[in-house]
């Protein structure tokens, strides 16, 4: 089992910045990737962000060169930078795991954190 618990989200005037942290427990091994998600009401949840454990990174078309993704491997910790933040990034955002098991993998998310960007 594995838990992940979100952090840094809140209210933020458009062209600025946020920074989500990610931290995760329990079960903690073969964590990969990690990332961000997104969903805003009314909306399919959305991959925001991931990145592998050797550093590859993955980023939606409408977040590249705006938003960046990192992570501590030995704190097993994932951040989401956020700069240049849009109306459009208002949603809530969550933390995403990809744990391989003997079995074949297993998806842990976390309870989200609210980013809400206003005009």
């Amino acid at each position: 089992q594995v838990q992940l618990v979100e952090s840094g989200g809140g209210l933020v005037q458009a062209g600025g910045s946020l920074r989500l942290s990610c931290v995760a427990s329990g079960s903690i091994f073969s964590l990969n990737p990690m990332g961000w998600y997104r969903q805003a009401p009314g909306k399919q949840r959305e991959l925001v962000a991931d990145i592998t454990t050797a550093g590859s990174t993955k980023y939606a078309d409408s977040v590249k060169g705006r938003f960046t993704i990192s992570r501590d491997n030995a704190k097993k910790m994932v951040y989401l930078q956020m700069n240049s933040l849009k109306f459009e990034d208002t949603a809530v955002y969550y933390c995403h795991a990809l744990k391989k098991t003997l079995g074949g993998f297993d998806n842990y998310w976390g309870q989200g954190t609210q980013v809400t960007v206003s005009s």
